[in-house]
Parts: structure tokens; C-alpha cells; sequence
């Protein structure tokens, strides 16, 4: 429904694109916590290899920055109630915000929000989403690094349990993040 369209059924209208604005933050929620299912414990690290990444990047790449924020910030909210919405590596819920992924996972917000930024910014084109996923995943490991730095009282140790395993993945997350976004914008562009 376009914007003028909204506007012109009133308030009906209105509630009706609140609505649908819901459903999609809601989906895009539920998205990353599928994405947080597909996880691989690292015997070496307390932080799973795991989907969520690339999940916060589309949705902020797909979404934009205020309907990325909010999907990733209702996917915080979701699992602090105790919904199973984190890796299934964690213990979940409050614990899981307060242990070794905490940093991670209180980043993606601000990820999805800067990354779906970025893409606002201009032209979709892959290397615009290539840089967006980019800047998002500094955000992600700035967080999560700074987190467990805390939590095991040593940057060394941060580093080595929250960044080097991960960088090759990371790499393809961006990529693949970028290349669905990008198409997705594409084909779905209006004529």
C-alpha cells in the first residue's frame, strides 16, 4: 500500500499500514531466531559460529535502519522473556544477554539500524550493501568484543575467543547478505 493510498483511506487506512509495519518487524524478528538455529559450537570459544550475523545484516540491509532497529530490538525483547529465540548453544534468556555472546547480541540493534542507514544513503547496489554489511559486522564485533573483554578480564583473550575463528564466515555473511539484499531490491523494485 503506497504512502498517498494510506493517506487517503484515513484512519483505517492508517491502522492497517501500522499493521502491516508490525507483521514485518515481527517476521524479521523471527527470521534472525531462525537464523540463531543453524549454530556450531566451537570447542575452543564460549561464542557459537551461528546465522544470527547474517540475519541481522539482511533485515537491516532489506528493512532500514528504524524498521531494522526495532526488528532487532523486539528479537532482544523476545529473548529476555525466555522465548527460544537465541542459539540453541546458550543458555537463553536473561543469562544468555549477561554471558559471552551478551556484547553480540546487544549490538544487533544498532547494527541492523546503521547498516539499513547506509543502504538508505543511496543507490541499491552490491557494493553499497558490501559496505552497509561491512560496517554493520564492526559494530557486532565492536560490542561483542568490548563484552568479552569484560567478561574474561583480558583483550588477548577477547580477541582470540570473539574474533579470529569468525572472520572467514563473517566474510561470506557479508557477501551473501549483500548479493540477497541487493536482488531482493531489484526484483522487487517498483516499475
Amino acid at each position: 500500500m503506497t504512502k498517498t493510498t494510506t493517506q487517503t483511506l484515513g484512519s483505517g487506512g492508517r491502522t492497517l499500514d501500522l499493521a502491516q509495519q508490525g507483521a514485518i518487524i515481527i517476521g524479521a524478528s523471527l527470521f534472525v531466531a531462525v537464523c540463531a538455529r543453524v549454530t556450531l559450537p566451537l570447542p575452543f570459544t564460549p561464542v557459537p559460529l551461528t546465522l544470527e550475523n547474517f540475519g541481522v545484516l539482511l533485515v537491516g540491509l532489506s528493512l532500514g535502519s528504524r524498521r531494522g532497529f526495532a526488528a532487532l530490538l523486539l528479537f532482544l525483547a523476545e529473548g529476555a522473556a525466555g522465548l527460544p529465540v537465541f542459539s540453541v548453544a546458550g543458555m537463553g534468556g536473561i543469562a544468555q544477554l549477561l554471558g559471552p555472546t551478551g556484547g553480540y547480541l546487544f549490538a544487533y540493534p544498532l547494527a541492523a539500524g546503521i547498516t539499513g542507514l547506509i543502504m538508505e544513503r543511496g543507490a541499491t547496489t552490491f557494493a553499497r550493501a558490501a559496505i552497509a554489511s561491512i560496517f554493520g559486522e564492526i559494530v557486532l564485533f565492536a560490542g561483542g568484543i568490548t563484552w568479552l573483554t569484560v567478561y574474561t578480564h583480558s583483550f588477548a583473550l577477547a580477541i582470540r575467543y570473539g574474533l579470529y575463528w569468525f572472520i572467514f564466515a563473517e566474510v561470506i555473511k557479508v557477501m551473501w547478505a549483500a548479493a540477497i539484499a541487493t536482488g531482493w531490491q531489484r526484483f522487487f523494485k517498483p516499475q
